[in-house]
């Protein structure tokens, strides 16, 4: 551990309205990209800022848990859309009648129209057996590579970058392909790339699968249920 600087600590002050309505707006035009990529290559100084900024992330007891492994090859690729068709048609399967048809309607990624993929993972073992607040909740270590992608996701955003997080996968099947240790978590595979257009609400939305709730619903005062008084 470095000695603490107690100068270490600057003036805390509010953005000027143009930064944050900038931060806002990256915010709320956020989209879950799958079908829009551009074939053509993202340049490698815009790819750091992205990594920069994910790695600039909130994480509990610093330990910074997580890892990104670009993937351009397209036969690997190739090999990781062949493990999302297997994995997404067992989802479909889950859905009953005119859903299972709606949700095979829907294309749920951009694996090799994207040009970039990004695999990002966690490492539960980075900070020791013993992390700072993490004694008590063991999924911190997640929690915190969930927000370094969220911070990718908005400087995607504002870089006018698609990005597209694929769930629909066996983990086993994906540390296979990528050569990832056992011990290693597969939090998300994120496509990134140029796109020509975004949807002005979030996709699922456009298309009708689900609705955005509404924020009164779910917000409460105090304790659980509890509408403001």
């Amino acid at each position: 551990m470095r000695p603490f600087d107690e100068g270490a600590v600057s003036a805390a002050s509010g953005f000027s309205l143009a930064e944050r309505e900038a931060v806002y707006h990256a915010i709320m035009t956020r989209r879950d990209v799958r079908s829009q990529f551009r074939p053509d290559p993202l340049p490698d100084d815009v790819v750091a800022r992205l990594l920069t900024a994910a790695h600039h992330a909130p994480s509990v007891g610093f330990m910074q848990p997580w890892n990104f492994i670009l993937v351009k090859s397209e036969a690997v690729r190739a090999r990781v859309r062949d493990a999302f068709l297997r994995a997404n048609e067992e989802a479909a399967l889950m859905f009953d009648g005119e859903r299972r048809q709606a949700y095979r309607s829907l294309k749920l990624e951009g694996i090799v129209e994207a040009p970039l993929g990004i695999c990002v993972t966690c490492d539960p073992t980075r900070s020791g057996s013993v992390v700072l607040g993490r004694t008590h909740n063991p999924r911190m270590d997640s929690y915190s590579t969930v927000c370094a992608i969220q911070n990718l996701w908005l400087a995607a955003r504002a870089e006018g970058i698609g990005i597209g997080w694929v769930s629909i996968f066996r983990e086993g099947e994906l540390k296979t392909i990528l050569g990832i240790p056992d011990h290693i978590e597969v939090v998300a595979w994120l496509c990134a790339g140029f796109v020509d257009g975004l949807y002005d609400e979030p996709e699922l939305s456009v298309k009708g699968w689900r609705q955005r709730l509404p924020l009164d619903e779910l917000v409460f005062h105090d304790g659980w249920g509890r509408s403001e008084p």
